[in-house]
């Protein structure tokens, strides 16, 4: 075969660069290789801009003219602008030094800031820059990405919740028939289960250091004894939204990174329960998938309507997790000061969050198909009265009665147990009428606690 050396997504290595591509468009933005080249432009501009701000005496502060050019600098930034940088690159062999020329290129023309060109990149080790463009893509790539979707998951599963509040269901645990609940309380547990894995997501604090190459700020204060450095250095962090780590070695230490993947992968591992239990349910026939013009199930059974948008799902939720965990884990450590293994490592940001991105719009898409199959969800609760043998042991020990478990599991163990044998077994016991009746008149569809509450609580 032969294939093009241009990029396309029917040659691309990655699914996510292929058969993927358009779902995983909305990180090329922050996670992307032209996007790092961005996010370091923006940086060291931001950097720039602060040290004008500082009354240096060989950097006046800049006019409003100058600081128009720099952001615009930023704003524009377009993938020929990234081609030019990698061209640079060739000769340098060194990233980051790329975008330092190619930044003295954009302002060579401009007589204020072409004298202002030896302070772009001023004191700074590449980590810096680095850092805290990581922290910059990771925080719009969660907020543009990752949480929309996530939310749009969780109100979902909230109004599937409501929706099915009253529509019994038989529970299962270890497969077998358990004490009923209710289809909305089951899609509570999980919006329960993934709204606090959001929360959780949300919570995690971006980290970044402008303090030097070995973090003692030694560079600065050779040039400007003078200046309080660590906070100059935390007020160009804040204006860009971060927070600053005061205390680290070459490279920021990434304990925040690794807490946003476990949060991350914490709630993807929520929606891989749900994937495996919607799957469940549709093979037990309680919801039927709405059918697309077209689809086939497969090459051979043209009755099938597989579940596959869940078993996607639940695929690339592992893809992800995977990359996630070997993140959170490899990143916060470095041989003394540095090493460059978190260098290439950091570079697969885009391809962890890719596949939550897939997985999430998988499930999101096969959630819309659902329909509610009540015949078949109805038949299997109303078939199983054996599930009252629970209620009915539970009360005979109120009320003092011999031996109610191993009665209840000599008559049901196993064997299950038809309406009129369990009728038979309460009208013999010695109870007081009022529980009685209450349990001659309880059915396994009535038998769902307060399984409705919890669900409209949600």
């Amino acid at each position: 075969m032969q294939v093009s050396s241009q990029l396309t997504p029917l040659n691309a290595l990655s699914p996510l660069d292929g058969r993927y591509a358009g779902k995983a468009d909305v990180l090329r933005g922050t996670l992307s290789e032209a996007a790092f080249m961005a996010h370091r432009v923006e940086v060291e501009v931001a950097w720039l801009l602060g040290l004008a701000e500082a009354g240096l005496p060989e950097l006046p502060a800049f006019t409003a003219e100058a600081k128009l050019r720099l952001e615009q600098v930023v704003r524009n930034f377009s993938e020929a602008d990234a081609a030019r940088i990698k061209e640079i690159e060739k000769t340098t062999n060194h990233d980051v030094k790329a975008v330092e020329y190619w930044l003295k290129e954009q302002v060579a023309e401009h007589p204020e800031l072409s004298r202002a060109a030896e302070f772009i990149h001023f004191a700074c080790t590449s980590e810096d820059i680095n850092n805290t463009s990581h922290a910059l893509m990771l925080s719009r790539a969660r907020e543009q990405a990752i949480l929309p979707q996530l939310k749009k998951l969780c109100a979902t599963l909230k109004q599937f919740a409501h929706q099915f509040a009253e529509q019994p269901m038989l529970s299962r645990t270890h497969g077998q028939p358990a004490s009923p609940t209710t289809l909305g309380k089951e899609f509570a547990n999980f919006a329960a289960r993934l709204e606090r894995a959001i929360q959780a997501i949300v919570a995690v604090e971006p980290l970044a250091k402008f303090n030097g190459a070995t973090g003692n700020y030694n560079a600065h204060l050779s040039a400007y004894p003078e200046i309080d450095w660590p906070a100059f250095s935390k007020g160009v962090l804040q204006r860009l939204g971060l927070t600053q780590n005061e205390h680290t070695i070459q490279i920021e230490p990434h304990d925040w990174m690794a807490q946003l993947f476990d949060a991350v992968a914490r709630a993807n591992t929520v929606l891989l329960d749900l994937n495996r239990d919607i799957w469940g349910y549709i093979s037990l026939g309680y919801f039927k998938q709405r059918l697309k013009e077209g689809e086939v199930g497969s090459s051979t059974m043209p009755h099938k309507v597989n579940p596959i948008d869940f078993e996607n799902s639940e695929g690339n939720l592992g893809l992800a997790n995977a990359m996630l965990r070997h993140l959170s884990e490899k990143l916060p450590i470095s041989r003394f000061q540095r090493d460059l293994t978190d260098s290439t490592v950091l570079r697969n940001l885009g391809v962890g969050f890719g596949y939550c991105i897939v997985a999430y719009d998988a499930c999101l898409r096969g959630l819309g198909k659902l329909e509610l199959n009540a015949q078949a969800i109805d038949s299997d609760i109303d078939a199983c009265w054996e599930v009252l043998a629970e209620p009915v042991q539970t009360v005979m020990r109120r009320y003092g009665l011999p031996q109610p478990y191993e009665q209840l599991k000599a008559l049901t163990r196993g064997k299950g147990i038809t309406q009129e044998a369990l009728t038979s077994f309460i009208q013999g016991l010695d109870l007081p009428d009022g529980p009685k009746q209450r349990l001659l008149a309880m059915t396994p569809r009535s038998y769902v606690g307060l399984a409705v509450q919890l669900a409209r609580k949600i």
